[in-house]
């Protein structure tokens, strides 16, 4: 049926206090100075009832925020709706592709506002140290299954806008080797610097330390593989899941050694609002 376009407000509640937000920004930061990580992921999930159509609140989301992946799974227990904008790894012909997304900022509220706001991100030394840095953690983690002399960056530091952010995007390429199968390659990528900080072992022991939960499906994949052993896969973020009469929406934000507490908090709500916003329309 056609969507109708009237929101009904919804109380969202987070398992993230903000005090509580901004004091583990500031003891992430005291880890960096210590040297145990160049950056780490912090994430919030915020969490309302909803007693609408979870298959709506994705027919909005499409609407609201198009992204390079969209999906919608429908499982016995629970459903997610899915907006995704970063691919976590692609392999075509033995082509390895990964686009890392770091550095964000609201979209403006007019063409003037949108172009100085992207000046401030591309030119802001904070988001281009930690791009830069993520960049390389994606050649590095290409680089373990990829022939000798074959990762490239083709695309370094381009903008791409959203709904309601914009981005940095670089895309890395390799090619696989020879003996290695895909699901190799996607293992070696897994998780996301993107979504976990580096190095990527202690980041998620630092970040398992400060969140208030198990991310559970948020930061994993979703992805298909062929026979062919190709494959396509995205990072789960932007997605919301439903259960049990209640939705849940998990963003985050990288917190790096020059980091402002308040700005990271604002990053994860900025990143949630579309799919707040597609549950404010298909709520009932």
């Amino acid at each position: 049926k056609p969507l109708l376009f009237k929101k009904k407000k919804l109380k969202i509640t987070s398992n993230f206090r903000k005090k509580d937000f901004l004091y583990a920004v500031k003891k992430i930061k005291d880890n960096i100075k210590n040297g145990e990580i160049i950056q780490a992921v912090l994430s919030q999930n915020f969490s309302v009832k909803f007693n609408g159509n979870p298959f709506d609140a994705y027919r909005y989301l499409r609407i609201l925020n198009p992204s390079p992946y969209m999906f919608y799974l429908n499982f016995k227990d629970l459903k997610l709706a899915g907006s995704s904008p970063e691919m976590l790894l692609r392999c075509e012909n033995k082509e390895l592709i990964t686009r890392p997304i770091a550095g964000t900022r609201k979209r403006g509220e007019d063409e003037f506002e949108d172009k100085n706001l992207e000046k401030s991100l591309i030119n802001d030394p904070k988001e281009r140290a930690e791009h830069i840095m993520l960049v390389d953690l994606a050649r590095n983690d290409l680089g373990r299954v990829a022939k000798k002399a074959t990762v490239s960056v083709p695309i370094f530091m381009s903008i791409e806008r959203f709904s309601f952010v914009m981005h940095i995007v670089s895309e890395v390429r390799a090619k696989l080797k020879d003996n290695f199968s895909v699901f190799k390659a996607l293992i070696n990528c897994f998780p996301a610097g993107t979504v976990s900080g580096a190095p990527k072992v202690r980041a998620m022991q630092i970040i398992n330390g400060f969140e208030p939960q198990k991310r559970g499906i948020y930061a994993g994949c979703v992805c298909y593989f062929s026979f062919t052993n190709n494959l396509d896969s995205c990072i789960i973020i932007r997605t919301i899941l439903f259960k049990d009469k209640k939705a849940y929406i998990q963003a985050g934000a990288g917190i790096v050694y020059d980091s402002k507490p308040i700005r990271e908090y604002f990053e994860t709500i900025n990143k949630a609002r579309a799919q707040i916003l597609a549950l404010e329309y298909a709520n009932k």
